[in-house]
């Protein structure tokens, strides 16, 4: 466990704005639809992926109604949606993972190739980037009434009961989700790249099709 960066919690705040403004529930859905595609069916129980992804819904207000909604439809809108990880290397040479959910592929290697090279980085190949990170469940979590967030780094599958577990201990849970975490980080210091970094990484992030965006910035 470990003390939380500045710039997480800018993210994090940021994905809390993009909720409140109604645009992250499409990215919610897709979340659902492709655990449901790729960890083995809709119960929640037998599928820890959809069990997060269900979770993560729920963090973000999504109504349970919606959530029903897109388990009943799951079989007819999983057969286009395909998902697919990017791997490239943005501004100033830092590897970027970019999750991706989309039912045209073709169209979203297109406009994400342009997204790199317009900020002078280039899309690389399957394994390029993905050996510098590791696959880990990510917790948030803070004491009620301390300011001091912490961050703690589980196996993957054990995320929902390492979840539990810190409640139960009387922690706040602000954030659970399966991340890639990097091996070592690139220090960029100078802040004129910083902000080249930061609105490359946002424009990824805002794109409809993807689901998480990981750096080793």
């Amino acid at each position: 466990m470990s003390g939380h960066s500045h710039f997480a919690t800018i993210k994090r705040q940021k994905g809390l704005k993009d909720a409140a403004k109604g645009n992250i529930f499409g990215k919610l859905s897709k979340n659902i639809s492709i655990a449901i595609k790729s960890g083995g069916g809709v119960n929640p129980d037998m599928n820890f992926r959809l069990r997060i992804a269900i979770d993560k819904a729920k963090e973000f207000n999504m109504p349970k109604d919606n959530i029903d909604r897109i388990l009943r439809s799951a079989e007819q809108r999983m057969e286009n949606i395909e998902e697919i990880t990017y791997e490239g290397f943005g501004p100033y040479g830092i590897g970027v993972l970019v999750e991706v959910v989309t039912d045209n592929k073709n169209r979203s290697a297109q406009e994400f190739k342009n997204i790199f090279e317009k900020a002078g980085g280039n899309i690389a190949g399957p394994g390029a980037v993905s050996y510098m990170f590791d696959h880990k469940g990510y917790l948030l979590i803070k004491m009620e009434g301390s300011e001091e967030e912490l961050e703690d780094f589980v196996n993957p599958e054990e995320l929902s009961i390492e979840k539990k577990k810190a409640i139960e201990s009387g922690f706040i849970v602000l954030l659970a989700e399966l991340r890639m975490i990097p091996k070592t980080y690139i220090e960029i210091t100078d802040p004129e790249k910083q902000e080249k970094i930061v609105k490359f990484l946002e424009e990824l992030e805002d794109h409809d099709d993807v689901q998480k965006v990981h750096s080793n910035f």
